[in-house]
């Protein structure tokens, strides 16, 4: 008993001790301080919408949006000056690194707006493309709030979002003569688009649609397929779909999908092509108009319409980068095959043949599709 006694006391005199040298506790609270005005516009003055990507979402769309999957600035600067509102370099699927990307920027800075596909929801990715020059964010496979809501934080300025104000040669060389000042306009004119690829995403999507600054969400068309193990027309798939596009619809943000969808309601955003895919379309398309100057004059080859489905083929299958534009394009060919000559039909099926032969992962579908529009594909 003595020994307790002893080692109560003790402890009681440790607890004094250590409570009359504890810290006092801290006065300033974060949460209750008031952001200052040293970035707002002029009294009266409307935040100026330098952003073309934006000024299409604002006016009703469609946003569109070009794919760069190559780090050559000729490429680049084409595709930036084809009509594109903004560019989505790719920086999910390629080895592209942020300097070459800075580079393309700098020697294009437009028209189209700069934008990209980082990696994932990270301060380090997110802030390397805004720094650069990015006007555009698109972030890929959002599973849930808490990653939309890093999205949103890593993109948008206090006191709307965490951002930090480091340099680049976004503010300092493409947007520092902007109407409004960078600074005081950007929370106004970047676009942050988050991708719903999973199973996860789709059930969090109406969450995350009401997340402010997030201004559109993407049904992501291949990877709902892969991880959902249905494809385009399939009641599961596209309930999937549905989902996606009602969320965005009930937030009052854009539904945003590849551009193939641009006849499906509700969607005012899209994906275009890979450049890879509009030199083989832009190609295929000289070669049929050729070949239909030279039908008309009595000579051989496909009717000018076989020519026109033909160059799609091509343009769409010949390098599939995306299994579902090259299905659509043989869903179209084998739709217009009973209205075509017998020539026509075979040659349609001796392409589509060549295609099947030359991506043995798709070739089972493609003659499906084909088949059922009285084509057999060998």
């Amino acid at each position: 008993m003595r020994r307790l006694h002893t080692l109560t006391v003790l402890g009681l005199a440790l607890g004094l001790l250590l409570g009359a040298t504890a810290p006092a506790s801290a006065q300033f609270r974060a949460a209750d301080f008031e952001f200052g005005d040293r970035f707002d516009l002029p009294e009266g003055e409307e935040s100026p919408i330098w952003n073309p990507a934006m000024r299409k979402l604002l006016d009703g769309g469609p946003m569109i949006g070009g794919t760069i999957r190559a780090t050559d600035a000729r490429t680049y600067c084409a595709m930036a000056a084809a009509g594109y509102d903004f560019m989505w370099v790719e920086m999910q699927h390629e080895a592209t690194s942020w300097e070459q990307v800075a580079r393309l920027w700098r020697t294009c800075p437009g028209p189209a707006a700069p934008g990209a596909r980082v990696a994932y929801a990270d301060e380090r990715e997110i802030q390397h493309a805004t720094d650069m020059g990015a006007a555009v964010i698109v972030v890929p496979t959002v599973d849930s709030v808490e990653e939309a809501q890093a999205a949103v934080d890593w993109t948008y300025f206090p006191p709307m979002g965490r951002r930090s104000s480091g340099g680049g040669q976004g503010p300092g060389e493409l947007w520092n003569d902007v109407p409004g000042g960078y600074r005081q306009t950007w929370n106004d004119n970047v676009v942050l688009l988050l991708m719903i690829e999973t199973l996860e995403g789709v059930e969090a999507a109406r969450e995350i649609a009401q997340i402010p600054g997030v201004d559109g969400l993407f049904a992501a068309s291949g990877d709902l397929g892969n991880f959902s193990g249905y494809g385009e027309g399939d009641p599961e798939y596209e309930a999937l779909i549905t989902e996606v596009s009602t969320a965005a619809k009930e937030a009052g943000i854009h539904a945003c999908a590849p551009l193939r969808w641009a006849n499906r309601a509700d969607f005012t955003c899209f994906q275009a092509g890979t450049e890879a895919a509009n030199i083989r379309r832009g190609a295929a398309a000289e070669i049929a108009q050729a070949e239909a100057a030279f039908n008309s004059t009595g000579g051989g080859g496909a009717s000018s319409n076989a020519a026109a489905l033909l160059a799609n083929l091509t343009a769409e299958c010949g390098s599939i980068t995306y299994e579902a534009d090259c299905y659509a394009a043989v869903e179209a060919a084998a739709s217009a095959a009973g209205s075509l000559s017998d020539e026509d039909r075979e040659l349609m099926a001796s392409r589509l043949g060549a295609i099947a032969a030359a991506n043995p992962n798709q070739a089972a579908r493609i003659r499906e599709i084909a088949a059922g529009g009285g084509l057999e594909v060998q």
